[in-house]
């Protein structure tokens, strides 16, 4: 059956229209909101605070499904979920359960918003999003970040940014990448090929805007294309020559873009794997991830992860993450591979 959904799901990639989902939260049978909503309620008033309850519904229920027990609690208890949930729950449990209770989209907003606020910036979180995230998936975060925070995505960017490293964020942000197309243009395969080439292994110094360019234009199925055609110009393949012409959060930056090209899943997997095994597991990114994508593609992202690291994403968590915080990790991950 895995199979039978992998092709179609394949098939509507490739005749454009949205990006097929490969969610390990859907939405529960027989919901019912006045239930979840009462024993949500009854969870938060018990001395101690039951956690447990609050992590199985809000960790089964679809964003759909959460906002309606959210909008159920509030005419319940005459109180925001939200305060409620922020008032009963900690650290990083705290921070994940908020995290389900918005949107895909608007969590993506807020996450970005909060890479930029106050002194210095978090550029790994912005790298990781803006990177990542297909143009269909940044042109609703644009969006919807303009109508949570009242201003434009790219002033912020450009305002917490300098240099190359902006002017990619800004080249991708600005979402001009082009639709998949059912003709495959060798022609054009070949030139962009070797304009990356001649802009940077070939040259003395390295010209970024024309890397910028084509790896923020061009779709991607054809960049897959380039990339294999480019090993053909250079003696090293495209992460290589990277790694050897730009450093720091442009280097990365990069690296993000042609890993996401290539294997998105595989990319989330890998960043999973990362940050579980620092030590103390960087929370935040194991959060971020599987809150972001668990209604998006984490089924898929378990199964790269498995096939990478030979063990099962359920396993990991299960070593690295403990107590109320990795039983609702376990929750969102569906189940052991």
């Amino acid at each position: 059956m895995a199979l039978v959904s992998e092709f179609l799901g394949q098939l509507t990639l490739s005749y454009g229209g949205k990006e097929p989902k490969f969610p390990t939260v859907v939405p529960v049978r027989d919901f019912d909101r006045a239930k979840d909503a009462a024993r949500i309620e009854t969870a938060i008033k018990t001395k101690g605070v039951d956690e447990q309850t609050i992590i199985d519904i809000l960790t089964r229920r679809s964003y759909e499904q959460r906002r309606e027990i959210a909008f159920e609690y509030e005419r319940l208890a005459k109180k925001d979920l939200n305060l409620a949930l922020k008032g009963a729950l900690s650290g990083s449990l705290e921070a994940l359960m908020l995290g389900l209770m918005k949107s895909t989209t608007e969590y993506d907003a807020s996450e970005l918003k909060a890479s930029m606020k106050g002194l210095g910036t978090d550029e790994e979180t912005l790298i990781e999003i803006v990177c990542s995230r297909s143009n269909e998936e940044l042109v609703e975060i644009k969006k919807v970040y303009k109508d949570m925070f009242k201003k434009d995505l790219d002033k912020d960017v450009a305002g917490d940014t300098s240099g190359n490293f902006a002017k990619l964020l800004l080249a991708l942000v600005q979402t001009k990448r082009d639709e998949p197309s059912n003709v495959v243009d060798y022609q054009m395969i070949d030139e962009d090929a070797r304009s990356l080439y001649e802009a940077g292994v070939k040259r003395k110094g390295t010209d970024v805007a024309t890397w910028i360019s084509i790896m923020s234009q061009r779709s991607v199925p054809h960049l897959q294309k380039v990339f294999d055609r480019y090993k053909s110009y250079s003696p090293y393949d495209m992460k290589e020559s990277i790694r050897k012409e730009v450093k720091g959060d442009l280097e990365k930056s990069f690296l993000t873009l042609v890993e996401c090209f290539e294997n998105r899943q595989l990319y989330f997997a890998n960043r999973l794997s990362e940050a579980m095994k620092s030590k103390g597991a960087k929370e935040k990114v194991v959060t971020r991830i599987m809150v972001s994508r668990c209604e998006v593609d984490l089924m898929k992202i378990r199964s790269e992860f498995k096939k990478q690291h030979k063990r099962s994403l359920y396993q990991t968590i299960a070593e690295h993450t403990k107590g109320d915080y990795q039983k609702a990790l376990l929750s969102l991950c569906g189940g052991d591979d």
